[in-house]
This record gives C-alpha cells, structure tokens and sequence, in this order.
C-alpha cells in the first residue's frame, strides 16, 4: 500500500511539473536535417490557400455584381473562377506529396537506426521490447506523414479565411476571432494533460501485456508453485489501471467538443444574430454577408472541428510514441528542472561519454561505454544489480577514481581535482563522524553557516529530534562510535546539505535510515538547488526521482520509473524484489536497529 501511494504521488508530481518533451526535441533535430523539402512543402501549401481565401471574395461579388445586379452570367463567371481555383488546389496538393516524402521518409529511417543501435548497445536486447519499438517506428512515420499533410491544408485554410474575412467585412472580423481565440487558449491548456493521460495509457496498455507475457511464458511454473492466485491479482491490478488511464483520457478528451463550439460554432452563432443589424445598418451587404457565411460554414467550423479532434489526437498520439522512442532509444539530456530552492550558479550537467573503467588493466571493466546525460537541476535514481558498478559511478563523479577511458565532463567542463570537491559532495554509506563539538561536525563543509541555515538544515533532514536528543549544535561528541549507523548518517546528511556543492552524490547514504526517514531526507535533497545523484536501495528513491538509471553489464539506461518498467525486463525484477522486501524495509528503525 505504501508503495502505491509512493507511485501515485510520484505520477501527481510528474503532470504537476513542466517538463521539455525529448520527442518533440527529436523530431524538430530530424526536420532541421529536411529543411529543403519542408520549405517546397510549404510553398505547394500556399498555393492550396487560394481557393479557400477566395471563396468568400468570389461568391460575394457573384451575388452583388452577378446576380443581384441583374447579370446573372457575371455572376456565373465569378463562380467560374472558384472552380478553376479549386482545380488549382487540387494540382497543388498532389504536387506536395514528394516533398512530403522526402521529409517522412528520412524520420522513419533515423528512428530506425536509434532503436537497432540502442539494442545492440545493450547487454541482453528484450525481442518482445524490439518489436514494439519497431511497431511504433511505423507509427510515428503514419501519424507524421497523416499530421503534416492534414495540417498543412487545414492550417492554411484557417490562414486563408481569416485574411478573407478580413478582406471581405473587417467589421465581422471581432466577432470571429474573440471566440476562435478563446477555444485556441483552451485547446492549449488542454494539450499537456491529454498528452500525460494519453502516455498513462500507452505505459498502463504495455505494462499490462508484458505481464501477461510474463505470465504465460512462466505459465507451469505458476502452476507448480501454485501461486495462480498472486498472478492473477498482478494481473487484475495492470488491467484494472490501463482500464482506469483510459478512462482519464476519455474525460480530458470530452473538453475537446467545447473547442469545437467555442471555435467553430458560435462564431457562426455570433454572425447569424447580428446578420439583421447588419444588414440594416448597411454594414454588409446580402452578397457580403453570404461571403462571410461561406469564410464560416465552409472553411472555418470544419478546419476548427478538424483540428480539435482528428489531429488533435494524431498530434497526443504522436506526442506520446516519439516520448517513447526517444526515452527508449536513448537518452537525450533533458532540460534542466527547476528546483524549490532555486537555480544553480553554475551548469551542473553530467556528461558521461563512452566511459569506462576497470580496476585493473586486465580485469573485467565494471563500467564499459557508458553513455549518460544528466541535466542540470535533475534528480537521477541510480539501480542495479549487485557488482553493477553504483558505487564505481559515485565514485568517478566525485573524482575519487579515474576513468580507465572515455569522457566524464561537468557543465560541459572537465574541473580541476580541487574544483571537483567544490563542485561534487559524495556521501558514501559509511558515514563518518569525528570527536569534537557537534557543530563543526555539521558544519564541517560549510564553517561559514550561519545559525539559521544550520537549524533549517537540520529541520529539512530530519535531525532535529537527534540533535536535541545530543544535547544541541554546541554539544560535544566524545565518543561517535556511540552512535548508530543511522543516527551517524543523519549527521552526515545535514553536513552535506549545508556543504555549497551543487552536485550531490548519495551512494545509499541513508541505507541505515528507516522509510520515513530517508523519504524526508531524499525530498530535502531534491528542493535543494542543483544535481543529485542517488543510488537506490529501495523503490521509494526511484519513484521519487525525475529519471532512473539502471545500470547492468557495463551499460546504462536512462529513463523514468514508468518507461523503465516497460523496457526493462531486468528493472521489472529488481522492483518486484523491492515491492517483496517493504515490510521487512520499513520495519527499520532510523536509529540503525536491526528490524
């Protein structure tokens, strides 16, 4: 139960903060690669808009030049022009289409070779994840050839009516685009919850056949230990929550028919009530009001209605596939999270380029190529296996060992061994403590703290009750050993939250805390300005980070906790494992017990 209520928040604090979309930085990278055909696309495309900026002009002046004034065959002329307009379009968007696949085509290719290099750079490729990968490969070619050359004509054609409109009767323009602009600032405000609804979905959709999977292949093995009715509730809970994704989705996508209203229907409304006194008032003429009603009928209500549902769930749909392949394939460097202390003074990204290290020259590299971004501002969960190479990771961040080869830069910069300790604080799971007055402990690596930050330290940590307990800040230690291995790391944490690195490095420092206690020191850690780095030992510090990083023969993987759990076979144990050990986990206390 503790753990759901850990995914929930963990899934609450992912929609509540904004976040730059690896997919969308994919795509625009692939289309500045295909701006030649993007731009001739484009240029077909205005040639598309005539028609439909004409229209309204065309039948305007056929019913008060044509017909009205008693020349029916001007009018017919005028009419005659519309059509020959149209033909014109026509020419145009078939011209379009080998532009459009000179831009299609290349995307689907640098897609493909993300995912077949991202499987061979791992140490055991999961064929079932290759295959999905490869299906929404396809799909991200069809919803981005379908988007480009729906909105191109619909776009253009919304373009094109306004500029008519605005031609034709300026007057009617306000009460056009107050209500257009209304439904644009709703459709926006929509647009990042259905985008997370519609990824909720697609991980629930795919996390609910993975253990399905995995429950048919182990199908005898279930039966043989007779744990039919754990599966079977594993299985109740994965459908039950795709089952609930979607029906999230269905509500937030409900909204999307009060664009259409707003943006289509009531201006037609709006015009349709005023057409009277407008009439009356000479403001527009009979012919000039039928042109605005064609601006409306035929150009604007269905491009509104086109884009507020046909694309704008191609454009979820594709939002959420490129998040896929683009968190799947490989880790691009996210933006740089902001943090309720503040932003850092400094560039805090990690960079870790073909880096690896052995621990002798001709022993088995623990880390072997690995290639890691870390943004600036991010909280990264660093998991794996036993002998993974976590601690060897802490260890080359903080600058305590040296690469055997391969790249590791800080802020793009390679900081000199001194400035390494300014700028890197490491905790190691032992933490140390000396004899002396407890104040110098804390403030050990800040000794210019002043009261105030040393008591908010301690407060944020969660020493208070420790530091009382010791007598105060000018209490003496005489004998550390007294301590136990927890109470020595929550002293530890509050010297290292007050220490100005802005990049800190947690290797399990809070592996002898108890649940609670670590969940207050690791969200401490988190509002602090700038990088932290966690090796896990319990699935509370992965859910609390923005990202994961499992690390298994050699190599990492970079993605958050969802998509981890999807892609990685590997991660899906070592959960299971946590979520098997919780009880035994919580039942620790902070002081260092045994449970």
């Amino acid at each position: 139960m503790a753990a759901h209520h850990h995914r929930a928040g963990s899934r609450r604090r992912r929609l509540s903060t904004p976040t730059a979309s690896p997919g969308w930085a994919l795509l625009l990278r692939q289309f500045a690669t295909t701006r030649r055909p993007l731009l001739r696309l484009l240029a077909w495309s205005v040639v598309e808009a005539l028609p439909p900026l004409l229209s309204g002009l065309l039948v305007s002046a056929a019913v008060d030049r044509g017909f009205l004034a008693g020349r029916p065959g001007a009018g017919v002329a005028w009419l005659a022009g519309f059509g020959a307009a149209t033909v014109l379009r026509a020419f145009a968007a078939r011209a379009g289409f080998p532009h459009l696949a000179a831009v299609v085509e290349p995307l689907r290719d640098a897609l493909v070779t993300r995912v077949v290099r991202s499987a061979l750079a791992r140490p055991v490729a999961d064929a079932a994840e290759v295959a999905r990968l490869t299906e929404q490969v396809e799909s991200a070619r069809q919803l981005t050839a379908t988007l480009l050359r729906t909105l191109r004509g619909v776009g253009i054609t919304l373009a094109a009516a306004l500029i008519g409109l605005a031609l034709l009767a300026p007057a009617v323009l306000p009460l056009v685009l107050l209500p257009l602009l209304a439904a644009g600032l709703l459709f926006a405000r929509l647009l990042r919850p259905l985008v997370e609804r519609r990824r909720a979905v697609v991980l629930a959709e795919e996390r609910f056949a993975a253990e399905a999977g995995r429950a048919l292949h182990g199908l005898r093995d279930v039966q043989a230990t007779g744990t039919q009715t754990q599966v079977a509730a594993a299985l109740a809970e994965a459908a039950g929550t795709s089952a609930a994704a979607s029906r999230a989705l269905g509500r937030a996508s409900a909204l999307r028919a009060l664009v259409v209203a707003l943006g289509g229907r009531l201006p037609v409304l709006v015009v349709l009530t005023a057409a009277p006194w407008l009439l009356a008032h000479d403001v527009l003429t009979a012919g000039e009001l039928l042109g605005v009603a064609t601006y409306l009928l035929q150009q604007l209500d269905p491009a509104v209605r086109t884009l507020a549902g046909t694309v704008g769930g191609w454009l979820l749909g594709l939002a959420v596939v490129l998040d896929r392949l683009a968190t799947a394939s490989a880790a691009d460097a996210p933006t740089a999270r902001s943090t309720a202390g503040g932003a850092t003074a400094r560039d805090t990204s990690l960079c870790l380029t073909a880096l690896r290290y052995a621990h002798a020259p001709t022993a088995e590299p623990v880390l072997d190529g690995l290639d890691v971004t870390i943004g600036a501002g991010e909280h990264v969960a660093v998991v794996g296996p036993s002998g993974a190479g976590k601690s060897t990771l802490a260890g080359l961040l903080a600058g305590l060992l040296t690469p055997t080869s391969g790249d590791l830069t800080i802020g793009g910069e390679h900081p000199s061994p001194g400035d390494r300790t300014r700028v890197v604080a490491l905790l190691p799971q032992e933490a140390y403590v000396f004899p002396g007055p407890l104040r110098e402990n804390l403030t050990w690596l800040a000794p210019d703290a002043t009261d105030a930050q040393l008591t908010r330290a301690i407060e944020v940590v969660g020493a208070g009750e420790l530091v009382t307990r010791l007598g105060g800040t000018d209490a003496v230690l005489t004998d550390p050993a007294a301590l136990s291995a927890g109470e020595r790391q929550l002293l530890a944490l509050v010297r290292t939250y007050l220490s100005p690195a802005p990049v800190i490095v947690l290797d399990e420092a809070t592996c002898h805390l108890d649940a609670t206690a670590e969940d207050q020191a690791e969200r401490a850690f988190a509002a602090r300005p700038g990088t932290l780095v966690v090796v896990a030992h319990r699935i509370s510090s992965a859910l609390r980070a923005d990202r994961v990083l499992l690390l298994d023969g050699g190599r990492g993987t970079l993605a958050r906790h969802g998509d981890l759990q999807v892609l990685s076979p590997l991660y899906r144990e070592l959960v299971g494992h946590w979520l098997d050990s919780t009880p035994r986990n919580n039942s620790a206390s902070h002081t260092g017990h045994a449970p």
